[in-house]
This record gives structure tokens, sequence and C-alpha cells, in this order.
């Protein structure tokens, strides 16, 4: 069977994912939204560096609304409000098209009924199911953590840390304005209130929930305490230069609690090159599980072994996650996705 797709975006994200599309025998490629001017009316092969498509980009978006497809890949890069993007993944499921995004929605319950009641309203008028996948959130705590927590008797604490350096991003927009670096930290909000961490939570809270959810823990909430550290020194980073005193690490920690106690704790550091690692840092993840039995897990994605390719093992990682998740999205029931996980730790039977 051949399922048609819409590629949403062609970020460096999006990019490979068209690629992977393009390249895939059971994938049929019959639309393309893209934001930027200089990408729309060309082929898609052409923004891929593929061969001809026949599949001409296009910025209308009612235009892709129009098209008959069985799913539509959803990587437009996040930005602030974390619900952003939430509209326009509501009219395409409305139009009878599933969606799996990569920018969070893994639970989008979390945030309350009447937020993800828009996405379920949408999904049952058109029939379709919604996914939200990615590396993390999407694999890492959701299905890693989850799946490991499964020779576990009894849990006491999860933690889940991931540092990732931007110092190669080349974004200038996403590294400078969406994600805050090179600014002045006085003027840097931590809060919950301040666009970053809105951003950030919005994520990863539900990064969180549904984490405990899955293995039946209770939570009383999620409470968070972020951090920024400052450039020793000026750092050139692909995107720009990032001035001494300014902001070149954020560490944000969002902890599931329960009767005070933190029993799930998710830890994300970006960080502006090496000299801005965490000292506890050993890999790209680190799973540390505390209980019956306690049990320690490190990631590290390897890049392939492709000489003059400029694509990066995250990227192939986040393509793979999405592309791996169509015939199980577009199989499921409307409404939704949450993927299927086979004996994990249960608090309560």
């Amino acid at each position: 069977m051949k399922y048609r797709i819409i590629q949403w975006a062609t970020g460096s994200m999006g990019k490979t994912c068209l690629r992977a599309v393009i390249d895939h025998p059971d994938l049929e490629l019959v639309g393309l939204l893209v934001y930027s001017d200089a990408k729309a009316g060309k082929d898609a092969g052409e923004i891929a560096h593929r061969n001809p498509t026949g599949v001409i980009a296009t910025q209308d978006v009612d235009e892709i609304l129009a098209l008959n497809a069985d799913i539509v890949l959803h990587t437009p890069r996040i930005q602030f409000p974390y619900s952003r993007h939430n509209d326009d993944i509501c009219r395409l499921l409305a139009s009878g098209k599933n969606v799996i995004s990569i920018n969070g929605h893994s639970y989008p319950a979390w945030h309350g009924s009447q937020y993800s009641d828009a996405f379920e309203k949408a999904c049952q008028k058109g029939n379709a199911s919604f996914f939200g996948t990615g590396l993390n959130p999407g694999f890492v705590a959701e299905k890693i953590a989850a799946a490991a927590t499964g020779i576990c008797l009894g849990i006491d604490h999860i933690q889940i840390t991931e540092v990732f350096d931007v110092i190669g991003v080349p974004d200038h927009d996403y590294v400078f304005n969406v994600c805050g670096f090179g600014s002045d930290p006085a003027a840097f909000d931590l809060s919950e209130n301040g666009p970053v961490a809105e951003m950030m939570g919005g994520m990863y809270t539900e990064t969180v929930a549904l984490l405990a959810k899955r293995l039946g823990l209770t939570l009383d909430g999620i409470e968070s305490n972020h951090e920024i550290a400052q450039a020793p020194g000026p750092i050139q980073a692909r995107a720009g230069n990032v001035p001494e005193g300014t902001v070149a690490a954020t560490h944000w920690r969002w902890h599931g609690v329960k009767k005070d106690k933190p029993l799930i704790t998710l830890c994300v550091s970006w960080i502006m090159g090496d000299a801005m690692r965490p000292h506890q840092s050993d890999g790209h993840w680190k799973i540390m599980i505390r209980g019956k039995p306690g049990m320690d897990i490190t990631m590290n994605l390897v890049e392939p072994e492709q000489m003059g390719v400029k694509t990066k093992s995250e990227q192939y990682a986040v393509a793979g996650s999405v592309i791996n998740s169509i015939p199980e999205v577009c199989s499921a029931k409307p409404g939704i996705f949450e993927p299927p996980l086979f004996a994990p730790f249960r608090a309560r039977f």
C-alpha cells in the first residue's frame, strides 16, 4: 500500500523528512507547504536535492487542505507561544488528514480538556488521528524510559537528561530570537510567563505527564526550576556571535511531584559549545531509574558514515521516528494517538 503524504515545512528537520518520503517506495508525495517566498513554486525534488517529483511547493494552506492525502508530516519550526500552530493542525485534521507533528503534542490533555478538545473535535470531524513524535519529546522518555521500567518491581524516581549543543545550528533567528542565546541574562524571563519558558514548558510538561500516565503514576503537579549560564568569553557559533556575559546555556528542569516528592524529572540543557556543557553530562541523553532495581542508560546518536552529506544524526532520527509511525497513525481510530507499549512498570493494575 502506498501512503499519500503532504510535507508541511522544509526546515532542517522538514527537509530530511521530505527526502525520506521521496526515497521511500511505499510513500507518495502529493503536496508540499513552504513558508518562504524563495521556495514557493519550486519542485519538491529541487528543494530536497532529488530528481523532479512533479509536486510544486505552495504557500497556500487552502490548496493543501483541498488535497487528497492520508497524512501530513507537520514539521514547522517551534515558535512561541507553544500553541502557535494549533489552528493549522486542527484545520488539517478536520479536512480528513492524519497528522504527525514533531513539535510536542505528545499529551495535549495535560493542558486541560478545553485545550485537548479542540484537537479531538477536529479528529472526529475529519475521521483522523493526531500524533506527536520526535526524539525528546516523543521517543526518549515516552518510549525508551517507559519500556526500561518493565524490569522494575518498584520505582522511586526517574530522571531523563538531555544535552543539545546548538553551536552548529545555522538558523540565526531560531538560535538568537527563539532560543534566546546571546541575550541579556537580566532580561531573560525564566518564569512560566516568559516566552521561551512557556514554549519549552508547553512541550516538556506533556512529556513528564505522559510518562507518568503510562506507568500509572498519579502526579499532584509539575514544578520547574530553570537556570541560565553566561558565556565566559565571546563564542563564535554557526548562526552568529555570542558575546561574553550573555546567555550561552539554558538549563530547563521539570519535576513531576507527588506529596512534594519528585517522581519524574526531565532536564533539558541547550548549550553553546562544549565549554558550556554540564559537568555531569556524559551523553546526549541519560536515563536514570531508581527503584527495584535501578538502572542507568546513556544514549548517543552516531553520525552516518556518509562523506559530504550535511544532514546530521538528529535530523535522521527525527525523520525516522516520523516515517516509521505512518502506518500505525493511519490505521488508528480517530483521536489523539498514543503509541502502544508492552509491559512497562505499573503503579496499579
